[in-house]
């Protein structure tokens, strides 16, 4: 089956109205398998842009009015000073604290000094930034680029992408690599799929070092391209990994696991424990795209998920039920979900955060979207104090299912009032060192 029409992405080429318009009827999963939305090889969208590079590309994406309007947006984002996400506007301070005897872990500075020894002067003037610069929160998800910082992975001698992706390696936990990769590789499958290998491949990635590698002072590192954009931060002692921003389109492939099924499957657990009078605080909307929506909800570029590129400052208010009303056991599963929107960091320093997240636990909310029995795509939103996790199902931009469906997936992590790139610990570790 082939799904080409043009009118199908009728905002700009690329999105369709689809995507956010209000259903009075449920959105049901596709029976097709993913590759029966594959959009067809002679397509303008694909044959207009094909054998351009990466820039040239960006170039043509830029002539979209649709596009234009929404670069302008987030360039005002961008513009604001950072204060960190919150949940009515106000930062609660002294939420985040340094270890009093840190254990540092060597291997991530060591991998960054190894980085920085195989560049030139010129390409370390480019990868290195003040570990508060404002190029932190420059990064983005599209495939086409809005913010050039640092170097890009696919320019560089393959040494130094080896070692770039050391220090990355060296910073994560083996299965929080897996999936930082594999977010990657599919990246890279997708860009085969459309024969577009200039502008979706594996290293179209951007990566940065942000401070002074050291096992104790603060210094950090940014790796962002489509569907892939981690941020590090190596202070006194204690990692933050966020804001993180994973996904796929499509999220799997015959030579590739699903990127998130453990995270789905989890999820799809807890909401399906639910009894009837949690489902009605939990399951805040009935389907992705219901008519109970306010306004401007669904964004046509971020659907349904609130905490991706630029919205460092956005007021989230909770919603769903909050973790008291759930059972012990639906509490376990609730932290063992957590548990995996943290897979990046390394042990110990993911139980140091979940420890942070527990001393929360009674003002923690679960928020759902949709059915909670896996027959419809989903939203969901774990939300606390200290954390802000997400997983949405997304229309194509790239394949051609005009609903969401779960073979595109967007996931995002933050850390709220103020501790988005490591910044609340910093200006701790700041305080203490005077």
């Amino acid at each position: 089956m082939s799904h080409d029409a043009a009118s199908d992405r009728d905002i700009d080429g690329y999105f369709s109205t689809a995507r956010v318009a209000a259903r009075p009827e449920a959105v049901e999963l596709p029976a097709d398998s993913w590759t029966a939305y594959l959009i067809d090889h002679d397509d303008p969208m694909l044959a207009d842009v094909r054998g351009m590079t990466w820039e040239e590309f960006t170039q043509d994406r830029y002539r979209a009015p649709f596009l234009q309007e929404l670069l302008s947006s987030w360039r005002a984002l961008y513009d604001e000073p950072f204060t960190g996400l919150t949940s009515d506007g106000t930062l609660r301070p002294g939420l985040y604290d340094l270890p009093p005897h840190p254990d540092a872990d060597p291997e991530p500075h060591r991998a960054a000094e190894r980085l920085l020894a195989s560049l030139s002067e010129q390409q370390r003037r480019r990868l290195l930034h003040p570990v508060t610069a404002p190029e932190w929160r420059a990064w983005s998800n599209p495939e086409f680029v809005i913010h050039r910082v640092g170097l890009r992975l696919e320019e560089l001698a393959e040494e130094q992408v080896q070692a770039a992706l050391a220090v990355v390696r060296a910073s994560l936990s083996p299965e929080g690599y897996a999936l930082v990769t594999g977010a990657m590789a599919l990246n890279g499958a997708l860009g085969e799929l459309v024969d577009l290998p200039q502008v979706m491949n594996d290293r179209s990635y951007w990566f940065s070092l942000f401070g002074t590698p050291d096992p104790r002072e603060p210094w950090g590192w940014q790796l962002f391209g489509h569907h892939a954009a981690v941020n590090f931060v190596s202070v006194g002692g204690r990692h933050v990994i966020a804001p993180v921003f994973l996904g796929g389109e499509p999220a799997l492939t015959d030579d590739h696991p699903p990127l998130f099924a453990d995270r789905e499957s989890a999820a799809l657990a807890l909401a399906g424990s639910l009894d009837a009078r949690q489902r009605e605080s939990a399951v805040v909307y009935p389907s992705v795209l219901d008519p109970a929506m306010p306004e401007g909800r669904v964004h046509p570029a971020d659907e349904r998920h609130v905490a991706g590129a630029f919205r460092d400052n956005r007021v989230v208010p909770y919603e769903g039920i909050r973790a008291d009303e759930l059972t012990d056991g639906q509490r376990a599963m609730l932290r063992a979900l957590i548990a995996d929107c943290l897979v990046l960091l390394k042990e110990p320093q993911r139980e140091a955060t979940l420890d942070l997240v527990d001393a929360h636990a009674d003002d923690t909310w679960f928020a759902w979207y949709g059915a909670t029995d896996g027959s419809q795509p989903f939203y969901l939103r774990v939300q606390s104090p200290v954390i802000v996790a997400e997983l949405d199902h997304h229309a194509g931009v790239w394949l051609n299912n005009r609903l969401p469906a779960r073979f595109h997936v967007h996931t995002t992590l933050r850390h709220p009032n103020g501790n988005d790139y490591g910044r609340a610990l910093i200006t701790r570790w700041q305080e203490r060192e005077r």
